[in-house]
């Protein structure tokens, strides 16, 4: 398999959340935070989380995490910051890096491992993201280390897609829309809710 260290950038502040912070939303009983590190660490593969130097409240929630915390100082710029530092401080031993997105409750340690076995497949040397059943692309994106130079340049609120864009990706279909289903908004988590309990 190849070595791929998971990127969680999550240092944004939520603001279309009216005064709630997403990342601290329950999902299978712990801050949705502290979910996404867990998924990543059960792959075995190195963890980073970006996180604003002022964020102590998502500092505490993954407390006793082996996660590597990243420090975002020029998060205002978007996540292209997040992109640039946490690349930065992967370091040379890698043969990819995954961008597991820090608000996508779905996703799982099951979806994070199929992603990365295709990426492995495939030679660790194209881009491989996440799709959802029926073949939209989504998340969790690897991008491999040819690449690193390109993710270090990347600039404002786009991250990475001009980059993918470029490249073209190989996509691994996942379950159902665990590769879509991003929440941003109270309404938004509020309906993903009404779902989970049906």
């Amino acid at each position: 398999m190849a070595r791929v260290a998971i990127l969680i950038p999550a240092a944004g502040l939520s603001s279309r959340m009216r005064g709630r912070d997403k990342l601290l939303e329950q999902v299978d009983e712990r801050p949705l935070l502290r979910r996404q590190a867990e998924i990543a660490l059960a792959t075995g593969s190195d963890v980073l989380v970006t996180l604003r130097p002022d964020a102590d409240a998502r500092r505490e929630v993954l407390g006793g995490c082996a996660v590597r915390i990243v420090d975002v100082p020029d998060a205002d710029e978007g996540m292209s910051a997040s992109i640039r530092r946490g690349v930065a401080a992967m370091g040379v031993e890698v043969d990819g890096a995954m961008i597991l997105p820090a608000d996508m409750p779905e996703l799982t340690t099951e979806d994070l491992q199929d992603v990365l076995r295709a990426f492995t497949a495939a030679g660790a040397d194209r881009i491989t993201r996440g799709a959802s059943n029926d073949g939209k692309p989504g998340h969790p994106v690897i991008f491999p280390k040819r690449l690193f130079p390109g993710l270090q340049e990347v600039s404002g609120d786009e991250g990475a897609r001009a980059l993918v864009k470029s490249e073209g990706a190989e996509t691994v279909p996942l379950p159902d829309c665990h590769a879509l289903t991003d929440l941003d908004t109270p309404e938004a988590w509020g309906a993903w809710r009404g779902k989970q309990s049906e």
